[in-house]
Protein backbone atom coordinates (compact mmCIF):
# COMPACT_ATOMS: atom_id res chain seq x y z
CA UNK A 1 0.00 0.00 0.00
CA UNK A 2 1.04 3.34 -0.88
CA UNK A 3 2.11 5.98 1.40
CA UNK A 4 -0.40 8.24 0.02
CA UNK A 5 -3.07 5.72 0.26
CA UNK A 6 -4.58 7.48 3.55
CA UNK A 7 -4.82 10.42 1.60
CA UNK A 8 -8.05 11.45 0.19
CA UNK A 9 -7.56 12.74 -3.42
CA UNK A 10 -9.89 15.77 -2.07
CA UNK A 11 -6.64 16.18 0.06
CA UNK A 12 -4.42 16.29 -2.61
CA UNK A 13 -6.08 18.20 -5.00
CA UNK A 14 -6.56 20.94 -2.42
CA UNK A 15 -2.35 20.71 -1.75
CA UNK A 16 -1.86 21.01 -5.53
CA UNK A 17 -3.54 24.00 -5.71
CA UNK A 18 -2.27 25.72 -2.50
CA UNK A 19 1.53 24.87 -4.27
CA UNK A 20 0.33 26.84 -6.69
CA UNK A 21 -1.52 29.91 -5.41
CA UNK A 22 2.35 29.95 -3.28
CA UNK A 23 4.05 29.85 -6.73
CA UNK A 24 5.48 26.93 -5.58
CA UNK A 25 6.81 25.45 -8.63
CA UNK A 26 8.52 29.16 -9.87
CA UNK A 27 10.53 28.83 -7.09
CA UNK A 28 11.51 25.33 -7.38
CA UNK A 29 12.28 25.82 -10.81
CA UNK A 30 14.41 28.60 -10.14
CA UNK A 31 15.92 27.19 -6.81
CA UNK A 32 16.83 24.17 -9.39
CA UNK A 33 18.48 26.19 -11.71
CA UNK A 34 20.83 27.41 -9.33
CA UNK A 35 21.29 24.01 -7.70
CA UNK A 36 22.10 22.43 -11.42
CA UNK A 37 24.81 25.07 -11.91
CA UNK A 38 26.47 24.71 -8.50
CA UNK A 39 26.40 21.07 -9.02
CA UNK A 40 27.78 21.39 -12.37
CA UNK A 41 30.57 23.94 -11.47
CA UNK A 42 31.57 21.42 -9.00
CA UNK A 43 31.73 18.45 -12.05
CA UNK A 44 28.54 16.61 -10.85
CA UNK A 45 26.92 14.04 -13.17
CA UNK A 46 23.77 16.54 -14.27
CA UNK A 47 21.88 13.62 -14.55
CA UNK A 48 22.37 12.35 -11.07
CA UNK A 49 21.96 15.69 -10.29
CA UNK A 50 18.28 16.38 -11.50
CA UNK A 51 17.27 12.61 -10.21
CA UNK A 52 18.68 13.53 -6.48
CA UNK A 53 16.77 17.04 -6.83
CA UNK A 54 13.80 15.18 -8.44
CA UNK A 55 13.78 12.93 -5.24
CA UNK A 56 14.30 15.79 -3.30
CA UNK A 57 10.99 17.47 -4.61
CA UNK A 58 8.81 14.88 -4.40
CA UNK A 59 9.77 14.07 -0.84
CA UNK A 60 8.63 17.67 0.23
CA UNK A 61 5.35 17.00 -2.22
CA UNK A 62 4.41 13.94 -0.41
CA UNK A 63 4.78 15.76 2.41
CA UNK A 64 7.51 14.09 4.33
CA UNK A 65 9.16 15.85 7.00
CA UNK A 66 11.93 18.06 5.94
CA UNK A 67 13.92 17.28 8.78
CA UNK A 68 13.51 13.61 10.04
CA UNK A 69 15.61 12.98 13.08
CA UNK A 70 16.05 9.24 12.72
CA UNK A 71 18.11 10.54 9.52
CA UNK A 72 19.66 13.83 11.08
CA UNK A 73 20.90 10.89 13.68
CA UNK A 74 22.47 8.82 10.85
CA UNK A 75 24.06 11.88 9.24
CA UNK A 76 25.46 13.18 12.25
CA UNK A 77 26.82 9.76 12.91
CA UNK A 78 28.28 9.11 9.56
CA UNK A 79 29.63 12.64 9.02
CA UNK A 80 31.68 11.93 12.69
CA UNK A 81 32.97 8.59 12.75
CA UNK A 82 31.74 7.32 9.00
CA UNK A 83 30.22 3.66 8.85
CA UNK A 84 30.67 1.60 11.70
CA UNK A 85 30.37 -1.91 12.53
CA UNK A 86 27.63 -1.12 15.68
CA UNK A 87 25.65 1.79 13.99
CA UNK A 88 22.56 -0.71 14.88
CA UNK A 89 23.72 -0.61 18.37
CA UNK A 90 24.25 2.95 18.70
CA UNK A 91 20.98 4.30 16.95
CA UNK A 92 18.68 1.54 19.05
CA UNK A 93 16.40 3.24 21.18
CA UNK A 94 17.27 0.93 24.76
CA UNK A 95 14.54 2.11 27.16
CA UNK A 96 11.86 0.88 24.52
CA UNK A 97 13.89 -1.65 23.18
CA UNK A 98 13.93 -3.23 27.24
CA UNK A 99 10.29 -3.28 27.55
CA UNK A 100 9.91 -5.73 24.14
CA UNK A 101 9.76 -9.39 24.19
CA UNK A 102 12.57 -11.17 22.27
CA UNK A 103 9.92 -11.47 19.25
CA UNK A 104 9.25 -8.16 19.53
CA UNK A 105 13.26 -7.54 19.88
CA UNK A 106 13.85 -8.82 16.66
CA UNK A 107 11.47 -7.31 14.54
CA UNK A 108 12.62 -4.08 16.47
CA UNK A 109 16.32 -4.69 15.41
CA UNK A 110 14.96 -5.84 11.70
CA UNK A 111 12.93 -2.86 11.35
CA UNK A 112 15.91 -0.14 12.55
CA UNK A 113 18.11 -1.75 10.06
CA UNK A 114 16.18 -1.47 7.49
CA UNK A 115 15.43 2.24 8.27
CA UNK A 116 19.22 2.67 8.37
CA UNK A 117 20.15 0.96 5.19
CA UNK A 118 17.63 3.76 3.72
CA UNK A 119 19.33 6.38 5.26
CA UNK A 120 22.82 5.31 4.68
CA UNK A 121 21.80 5.37 0.73
CA UNK A 122 19.99 8.64 1.20
CA UNK A 123 23.30 10.36 3.13
CA UNK A 124 25.49 8.87 0.25
CA UNK A 125 23.21 10.36 -2.79
CA UNK A 126 22.91 13.80 -0.64
CA UNK A 127 26.49 13.59 0.14
CA UNK A 128 27.84 13.30 -3.33
CA UNK A 129 26.15 17.21 -3.89
CA UNK A 130 26.27 18.67 -0.67
CA UNK A 131 29.33 17.64 1.42
CA UNK A 132 31.93 15.97 -0.85
CA UNK A 133 31.91 19.04 -4.08
CA UNK A 134 31.03 22.19 -1.91
CA UNK A 135 32.93 21.57 1.55
CA UNK A 136 30.38 21.72 3.82
CA UNK A 137 28.82 19.94 6.55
Amino acid sequence: MSKNAGRSLRTIARQAKQRMKENFWESYRIEQQAKMELARQNGVNTQEAERFFAMEVERKIRGEEEVDTFYERVKTLLLSEGEVSDAIGRLTDYDLYETLSYTEKQRYTLALSEKYLRALERFKREYAFFYAKNNCG
